[in-house]
């Protein structure tokens, strides 16, 4: 599937302005990811689920690869996180032991939700960066695919039997999407 980037927004300002926007988003959903997983794995831990928080641990150990690289990035860009990173700290934390509260199914949903929206992120980014910037460019394209991996796992076990999947996906997808609109900017 080809996505249509969308055209600049007047005011996007030069290449580097835009970059740290991105390097802003993508340290902040990855600092999210972790606390998400974080989250669920705790709630499933102390239900004595060990497989499910088994695979929430991994799936957290590689949000926190990720993470780390951007925390690089923006030490040797010299960009600043979003000053959201406290609120979207705690709201992913809660995301994450609301949704495991919720059950396995909905766990899996809100990774498949989070992961939809942070796919087609990392794909717009790529194409974006591609003749600025490739080795960014392939870095998104890495991770995109890494996410992806989290939303095709969340889907073969059971992401869409979730109670009320609709809703709680499409809530969760418009909380990402406000997200990285804010978080470009603060």
């Amino acid at each position: 599937m080809t996505r249509r980037i969308p055209l600049p927004r007047p005011g996007r300002g030069p290449p580097p302005a835009r970059l740290a926007e991105m390097l802003r988003v993508d340290h902040a959903g990855e600092m999210a990811a972790v606390q998400i997983y974080r989250g669920q794995k705790r709630v499933f831990e102390a239900a004595g689920r060990s497989g499910i928080a088994a695979d929430m641990a991994r799936m957290e150990g590689e949000e926190d690869v990720h993470l780390k690289r951007f925390e690089a990035l923006l030490t040797e860009k010299q960009v600043r996180p979003t000053l959201m990173t406290p609120v979207w700290r705690l709201a992913a934390y809660g995301l994450g032991v609301g949704t495991a509260l919720m059950g396995e199914k909905a766990a899996h949903a809100c990774t498949e939700a989070v992961e939809s929206v942070i796919g087609e992120h990392y794909a717009d980014q790529a194409e974006e960066m591609t003749d600025r910037d490739p080795e960014m460019a392939a870095q998104f394209r890495q991770f995109r695919d890494e996410e992806m991996a989290h939303h095709d796992h969340a889907i073969a076990e059971g992401a869409h039997e979730a109670p009320a999947y609709p809703v709680l996906s499409a809530v969760i997808k418009a909380g990402c999407r406000a997200a990285i609109k804010i978080s470009e900017k603060v």
